[in-house]
């Protein structure tokens, strides 16, 4: 493993995280939300939710086998749910912020459940060369699948902070790489920068930030791929579009959005605008179709961003889970929810 990877000749050293009394913080100023609007924000979640939040029909999984994945070219992307995407390079497999398990939650009896169930199983997965992480959000990092990937996987790259959590449950240290922003690593000729998001973190009352969010950028010689992690919109994209882009392919937050919490998450106006900015090809949205987070139609962010994509002319791709899509022959998908919208208007009318 090698050490951090600097940044190229012509550029300037982008400002690290900062840290304020053992908290981090964001760049830009980011609106703290006071007691009451959380409470009238939670109220909302439990009590006024509208009834498409969650899809009334069966969303559709293409099933994957270890088989499948073993032939597969590379720089071949598998979305598993969420921001859970399976990627291959190098002929070693690659898998973003894994959350196999049936809640968003800290307890598996309550909180947001699963739309469908994840393509593979983690027993089912071959070797994995490193888990990337953006952030310890429930929905982003899965204690139980954690500790299931860590006897098939080489490495865990973190943000800062990140990894000593990992450790406190049991992962083996010397597995364990957590970065600042704009610091990296090389892992099998294929570079690995976590770079910034304008986002927060906890997973509890009283460890609000403690520790880093970021996004990342990979780099398998002329491939560059984007991960986004969880951000509202802020000019770090455009920072890094001019550091590393353009990108091949962007992996973008598309979903969970609000107007009462504009700043850490991104309409799909903003997600459309951040991948202009990061100068990427293909923009594949993620952070969607798996579970309930927010108050918008479960298929509104990809309605809307689909839209916007076509109306500016941006090449985006829609795969189904388990579906492949591969940055060599790259392919639209197709606009699966539309079928399942169908279906959900039949068993309402025949409720």
């Amino acid at each position: 493993m090698a050490n951090p990877v600097s940044l190229p000749d012509n550029t300037s050293t982008p400002e690290a995280s900062r840290q304020d009394q053992g908290s981090f913080r964001n760049h830009a100023p980011v609106q703290r939300e006071g007691v009451r609007k959380m409470l009238r924000i939670l109220w909302n979640m439990i009590f006024h939710k509208p009834h498409n939040t969650r899809p009334a029909a069966a969303i559709p999984v293409q099933p994957l086998t270890r088989e499948d994945l073993l032939a597969a070219p590379n720089h071949s992307v598998y979305r598993l749910g969420h921001s859970t995407l399976l990627l291959k390079m190098r002929d070693k497999f690659w898998i973003t912020d894994p959350v196999f398990a049936e809640r968003a939650s800290p307890v598996q009896w309550a909180g947001p459940k699963r739309f469908h169930q994840p393509p593979i199983s983690i027993d089912e997965l071959p070797p994995i060369e490193a888990v990337i992480l953006s952030h310890n959000h429930y929905d982003h990092l899965d204690y139980e699948a954690v500790l299931k990937l860590a006897a098939k996987t080489t490495y865990f790259l973190t943000p800062l902070g990140v990894g000593d959590t990992l450790i406190k449950w049991g992962i083996d240290a010397s597995k364990v790489r957590q970065y600042d922003w704009w610091q990296g690593t090389e892992i099998a000729g294929i570079r690995f920068i976590a770079t910034p998001s304008q986002h927060f973190s906890g997973r509890g009352l009283f460890d609000g930030n403690s520790t880093l969010w970021a996004s990342w950028v990979m780099i398998d010689a002329d491939t560059r791929i984007f991960f986004s992690g969880d951000s509202g919109y802020f000019d770090g994209f455009k920072r890094i579009g001019e550091q590393y882009g353009p990108f091949d392919l962007t992996l973008m937050e598309t979903g969970a959005y609000n107007v009462e919490w504009p700043h850490v998450h991104m309409q799909p106006e903003e997600t459309l605008q951040a991948h202009i900015d990061l100068k990427g090809r293909w923009l594949f949205p993620i952070h969607n179709g798996t579970f309930d987070l927010a108050m918008h139609a479960w298929y509104e962010p990809f309605d809307r961003i689909l839209a916007l994509a076509w109306e500016r002319s941006v090449a985006i791709t829609t795969p189904q889970m388990g579906e492949a899509f591969n940055i060599a022959q790259p392919q639209r998908g197709s606009a699966w929810w539309l079928a399942v919208e169908g279906e959900s208007e039949v068993v309402a009318q025949n409720a």
